[in-house]
């Protein structure tokens, strides 16, 4: 998935990419005043909120949309049977109902989901929503020409993998039943306790058939939640929402929808985005971003301004910076040559060149350090906060490296202070401590991505990272650990390409538990297990931080996204 501000799963990243990309940690919001902004003044209806953007809210179709909790922008449009919890810190990552009375009822070993909807919902039209809206809006994801969106529901429903979608199948997916016009019942080809998480995606946004108007759907979806699209301009680079009239808040626990109108401007440079929050003049006061973190410059400015760091939200996003091995390229099919370079890792200077201890937080866990991701604390190769060169020298030396040896490491050009030049560079000289010469192989962001994402090409040994498309264990530890995921013949993110049953076996089983506590303990000790494998080096987690103007109240950043959230947001 990819960081807050994209949020989708995909990630060659949540910028999250850091566009997340949206943007995880057993720290929530660690610094982030619930109301900062606020004073003591009560948030109060009316104004318009400006939201400055790097990138364009492109692809504005629920059907195509890949989000993480339903998104942020998207989600003040396009409601869902379930959603994130919109509350500060790990209070945020759990999910709640939204369209449905409750988080699903599961059946017959969690293969089958029934969901009731509220009485009374509404699109901007006033007609009522239907379970059969539901339906056909999950329906038409299938469809080619509106590809883009969360992959499980191929995966997940029966017949979903052969189903081309209403344009083409009438007929529509019999797995999804709507026996009246309040119920909607899902059944599944396997069990999948975490099926709720699911159903905050936007896929599960109601579409009326005769309102889609196929890949046009996008300049005017037709709305759900609090705002309705008023203006899309060239593909997301200008929005504009107001208030629809026929959304009622009684409806909906989550949202507060505080401004009359929302103007999402995008495609503006980051730094003159930073700029124009911290000077607040005349708009930009009433103005926050969904996609623009601070950089180590622009934070050591604002943290010497008691103003300024007054108004920086601070967050953390499931994500995980690690480095990938290829058991299958000598010498890295010797465990002891990971567990050698697991130990020489200097994770210091890999957090100064992320941009210091301020932008990331040092991982020796592969999941994130979270509580409703099941994180458990463990460090198979203490490296300490500087590296252990002498145990690595060690281990060299116990696989025939007694004179050292020679690796190459592919990373990224991009300059996202993640897989870049100067997250290489740290490890290189770390390496060269125990022993180990690392030459650099750089490449632009689109051939890095092509090459580890192929079985046929990837590396021995690379920069890689990972972000969550719910906050738990499961679409972090499956995608990357579960053999039957290992894709030959395209993109592929098992990068170690481990195929263990035992642990294929766990993955299964603890899909089954519809206690999301309890799963959340499983995923935990099954990171733990294959820890020990050494088939990454987990190296940090970002921490995000993003201004925002000084009229803006009511400022709230969940674990589950890490950046703030504008349903929650006034700016009177």
């Amino acid at each position: 998935m990819r960081h807050p501000s994209v949020i989708a799963r995909r990630v060659a990243a949540v910028s999250v990419s850091l566009a997340v990309a949206a943007g995880a940690a057993a720290c929530g919001p660690e610094d982030n005043d619930a109301n900062a902004g606020s004073g003591d003044a009560k948030p109060q209806k009316g104004g318009t909120l400006n939201v400055l953007n790097s990138n364009p809210q492109d692809d504005f179709d629920p059907a195509r949309l890949y989000t993480s909790g339903g998104g942020n922008v998207p989600s003040l449009v396009f409601r869902t049977l379930t959603t994130r919890n919109r509350e500060d810190g790990a209070a945020g990552a759990q999910v709640v109902p939204d369209l449905a009375t409750d988080t699903g009822r599961p059946s017959e070993n969690a293969t089958v989901w029934t969901y009731t909807l509220k009485k009374g919902l509404k699109y901007e039209d006033g007609t009522a929503i239907t379970s059969a809206d539901i339906k056909y809006g999950i329906e038409r994801s299938f469809a080619a020409e509106l590809s883009g969106g969360a992959p499980y529901l191929r995966d997940w429903l029966i017949g979903g993998a052969d189903y081309e979608g209403p344009y083409k199948d009438k007929k529509g997916l019999d797995s999804i039943e709507t026996p009246d016009d309040l119920t909607i019942v899902f059944h599944l080809n396997k069990p999948e306790g975490e099926f709720p998480y699911l159903a905050t995606q936007t896929q599960f946004a109601p579409v009326p058939e005769a309102k889609d108007t196929g890949t046009k759907y996008e300049e005017h979806p037709v709305s759900s939640g609090p705002y309705k699209v008023v203006s899309n301009e060239n593909d997301g680079e200008r929005l504009v929402l107001e208030r629809n009239e026929y959304w009622s808040a009684s409806t909906d626990a989550e949202r507060k929808a505080y401004p009359d109108k929302i103007d999402v401007q995008s495609g503006i440079d980051s730094s003159v985005i930073n700029q124009r929050l911290s000077s607040s003049q005349g708009t930009d006061a009433a103005a926050v971003t969904t996609d623009t973190n601070l950089g180590p410059a622009e934070l050591a400015k604002v943290s010497g301004d008691k103003e300024l760091a007054a108004r920086v939200g601070t967050g953390h996003f499931g994500y995980t910076n690690y480095i990938a091995f290829n058991p299958k390229v000598k010498p890295f099919d010797d465990p002891k040559v990971r567990e050698a370079i697991s130990y020489a890792i200097d994770r210091t200077s890999v957090i100064n060149a992320a941009g210091g201890s301020s932008l990331a937080e040092a991982a020796t866990t592969y999941l994130p350090n979270q509580e409703s991701f099941g994180y458990t604390a463990y460090d198979h190769f203490p490296a300490g906060a500087s590296g252990n060169p002498e145990k690595a020298k060690e281990l060299l030396k116990e696989a025939g490296y007694e004179n050292g040896l020679t690796v190459t490491l592919t990373h990224s050009n991009a300059q996202d202070f993640e897989t870049s030049p100067e997250i290489a560079t740290a490890i290189q000289d770390a390496l060269k401590k125990a022993g180990i010469t690392v030459k650099l192989d750089g490449l632009e962001d689109n051939d890095y991505s092509d090459k580890i994402h192929s079985v046929k090409t990837e590396p021995g040994f690379f920069l890689a990272h990972w972000g969550a498309d719910w906050p738990s264990g499961g679409p972090f530890l499956a995608p990357i650990f579960d053999g039957r995921q290992i894709v030959e013949d395209g993109a592929n993110f098992n990068t170690g390409l481990l195929n263990d049953k035992s642990v294929n076996d766990e993955i299964d089983a603890i899909n089954k538990l519809t206690d999301l506590d309890e799963a959340a303990k499983r995923w935990g000790a099954l990171d733990k297990k294959i820890g020990e494998q050494a088939l990454t080096v987990p190296l940090f987690h970002p921490v995000y931080k993003r201004l925002y103007g000084k009229d803006i109240k009511n400022v709230v950043i969940s674990d589950w996204t890490g950046v703030l959230d504008i349903s929650q947001v006034a700016v009177k």
